[in-house]
């Protein structure tokens, strides 16, 4: 299983996803108040001379005036980096840390309209959204020179942005690819086009991706998952939750409409939206739940090409492999074998009609955000307003700027970096990045639940670290795909298939180690064990994560921890299975395991007990990688800030100490308030805690008691036997 955990969810709305390629205040002026400053002492010297003359011949000495110096630079976010008018003091820390760390400002913030969620990643987001569109409509100004990436963003922009030429063109694009589907006359021809939307990113019941071999990682295979679903996860259609329930019906509404809008009369819309529906409810059966398709072990099965055919019969492999480009592989990895095998039978069972509806819908809703209006409303109603309660939906320029970063993604990092991430920024990162590594090093050493010879193979393993900051070392090329101004459609279909040939040339190629799979405008951090590596794009490396500015130890809390966070993923209950070459093998001793599991354990149970909404809770085990993860980034953070005084005191800021306000800092972060319907979604599909219970983790820092306190019978308070030290 490709293992590439992030810091966070960044939860999207389904108009967000729905654009994929065919996939301050001001602070005053500090030079201004310098000139004042020097008008002031030049005024006061002349008057100094007048005198000096009118007085007597005699020479008088005259004390030269120093020159005043600027004021230091304020930090981005309050005094010294934290906002602390978004407290609220009126709770006891120990009755509940995140209202008294965060509570004012969740209590008048307000969700955008056009947001299911928002908080401190959804501000930056913003940002980049809005540094972003800057930079792309400046180059649709300036034109480029024909096949220039300036003119391929320019032009991918400007057709997105062109409603008026898409409403004139109807649904026209949108038919020739539904003719294909209707085309279809037989099981192997089907089994053609879903190859085919397989390389455009559309829908079929199988997902794909080409990585490192996780046994093999210096070279390439094919992985392929389960997928076809419409609704966010197997349990909406299994599990008889009131909130699931009422998805259903208003899927099922919305699938009728969509094919209405498509053509399709109205009475056999309805009747075809039934069907729809009941075939992804028996895929749904099949589908392996998220906790097992997260485990590397489960998901790693190489089949022989020729095994497919045994293994999963009752579908056309050999015409879905050859149409896709990859019959010539030997071998493929499959994620979850049970649901290859359930789907097949489904092929073979179904009638061809069930599946050519399917296809017809499913191809809609993949194009939606590229037709007219009447597509997108309906498209956004359903995903952005049933399944994540909100209310707007975004303004064109912020769909059109994320599919352009969706399709041209190097192509504008390159311009972002270059305006907006100074290499004094990257130089300060690199040194926290440094010094958070030097910090796992320690704390790998004191383990006492790790044998000896595994923790000397742990440190070798993070030795052998590659940090990425910023951005990658060498850009994309984008010379192969071509842009058409005026063709919003076709320009989405070339844009991911540009992508797919590019991954599928991977294939027998050498290790690209300088590739990256996040652009430099996102919010977010990750870590990818087969190339043992973290990577902090340039837009997470600000406020509130990161401020030169600020305090240090409000950095530590923020960037520090999401540093310590990304690295303790190559040692979580997956990442740990990865050794320093990033090969999937069992390197830790079976005791190691065993008392390994006893901690992670707990962590489950710690988590699992949490219910951010009225019967729901957090799925502890789904979630149990980025619990850990955050467990492990604050510990670290912390003890890399103590290092970094250097033996002295911090400093006591607005009658905090240095621990206080590294607290502080990292609760800042994951201040985020959440619609209904959203939360519910990512419990049931993210393998992140929702934001505003991560700050719950320091109730096992016993570091965190020492600054701030709790007593026991206070809802916060952990007795230290319960307290959770995995690192």
């Amino acid at each position: 299983m490709l293992q590439r955990c992030e810091i966070s969810h960044l939860a999207q709305t389904a108009q967000d996803a729905s654009v994929r390629p065919i996939s301050n205040t001001s602070k005053g002026c500090p030079l201004l108040k310098h000139i004042l400053m020097l008008s002031a002492a030049s005024i006061a010297l002349s008057a100094c001379s007048m005198t000096k003359m009118a007085a007597a011949p005699a020479p008088v000495a005259v004390a030269p005036v120093a020159e005043a110096a600027p004021p230091a630079p304020k930090p981005d976010i309050g005094a010294w980096g934290f906002d602390v008018d978004g407290m609220d003091r009126s709770v006891k820390t120990g009755d509940d840390w995140v209202q008294f760390a965060n509570g004012t400002y969740l209590k008048t913030l307000e969700i955008p309209a056009d947001r299911s969620n928002y908080g401190m990643f959804t501000r930056l987001r913003d940002l980049s959204q809005s540094r972003t569109r800057e930079i792309i409509e400046a180059a649709a100004a300036s034109g480029g020179a024909p096949g220039s990436e300036a003119q391929k963003v320019g032009d991918y922009y400007s057709s997105f942005m062109d409603e008026a030429a898409i409403e004139a063109l109807g649904s026209a694009p949108l038919m020739a690819d539904l003719a294909k589907v209707s085309a279809i006359k037989t099981k192997t021809q089907l089994a053609r086009l879903f190859a085919d939307e397989f390389k455009v990113n559309g829908p079929t019941p199988f997902n794909g991706f080409i990585n490192q071999d996780a046994k093999n990682p210096d070279v390439y295979i094919v992985y392929l998952g389960q997928d076809g679903l419409g609704l966010p996860d197997r349990d909406y259609y299994l599990v008889n939750k009131p909130s699931y329930v009422e998805a259903r019906a208003k899927y099922v509404a919305h699938i009728a409409k969509m094919l209405e809008l498509a053509g399709t009369p109205t009475a056999d819309a309805a009747s075809k939206a039934k069907g729809i529906y009941e075939l992804e409810r028996q895929i749904a059966m099949v589908h392996w739940n998220r906790v097992d398709s997260r485990d590397s072990d489960k998901t790693y099965n190489k089949w022989a090409l020729t095994e497919f055919a045994k293994n999963a019969p009752g579908f056309d492999w050999k015409a879905y492999f050859d149409a896709a480009g990859i019959g010539a592989q030997p071998a493929i990895i499959v994620e979850q074998p049970s649901a290859f095998k359930g789907i097949a039978a489904l092929v073979a069972s179904k009638p061809l009609s069930v599946w050519k509806d399917w296809l017809t819908y499913q191809t809609i809703s993949d194009r939606a955000a590229l037709l007219p209006k009447a597509f997108v409303d309906e498209n956004f109603a359903f995903k952005g307003t049933a399944l994540s309660g909100t209310p707007q939906i975004q303004p064109r320029w912020k769909r059109g700027s994320d599919a352009v970063t969706g399709a041209l993604g190097e192509a504008l990092g390159q311009l972002y970096v270059t305006k907006y991430f100074p290499p004094e920024a990257k130089s300060q990162a690199d040194d926290l990045v440094k010094n958070i590594i030097a910090a796992m090093d320690e704390r790998l050493g004191k383990l006492e639940w790790m044998a000896d010879e595994t923790k000397v193979k742990a440190k070798a393993k993070l030795a052998a670290f590659t940090p990425k900051i910023g951005y990658p070392s060498a850009w994309r090329d984008y010379s192969a795909l071509t842009i058409v101004k005026a063709d919003a459609y076709g320009n989405a279909k070339r844009a991911v298939l540009f992508e797919y040939d590019r991954n599928i040339a991977k294939l027998g190629a050498p290790i690209d180690r300088a590739e990256w799979f996040m652009t430099p405008m996102t919010v977010n951090a990750y870590a990818n064990p087969g190339l043992n590596e973290i990577v902090f794009p340039a837009a997470i490396l600000q406020a509130p994560f990161f401020d030169p500015k600020a305090d240090p130890a409000v950095n530590y809390g923020g960037i520090g921890a999401v540093i310590g966070h990304e690295i303790s993923h190559h040692f979580d209950d997956q990442g740990r299975k990865y050794d320093a070459t990033g090969k999937l093998t069992e390197w830790w001793t079976p005791e190691d395991v065993k008392r390994f599991t006893a901690l992670t354990d707990k962590v489950v149970a710690q988590y699992g007990a949490y219910e951010p909404l009225p019967g729901s809770k957090v799925n502890g085990g789904l979630t149990l990688g980025e619990n850990m993860a955050d467990l492990a980034g604050v510990t670290i953070a912390l003890d890399a800030y103590h290092k970094s005084l250097g033996g002295k005191d911090a400093p006591v800021i607005d009658g905090l100490t240095g621990d206080q306000r590294f607290f502080l800092g990292f609760s800042q972060v994951w201040r985020q308030k959440y619609r209904d319907a959203s939360l519910q979604a990512q419990l049931a599909t993210d393998p992140h805690t929702p934001g505003h219970f991560r700050p719950y983790v320091v109730r096992n820092l016993d570091a965190w008691y020492a600054a701030w306190g709790a007593a026991a019978g206070q809802k916060f308070y952990l007795p230290p036997e319960q307290r959770i030290k995995v690192w």
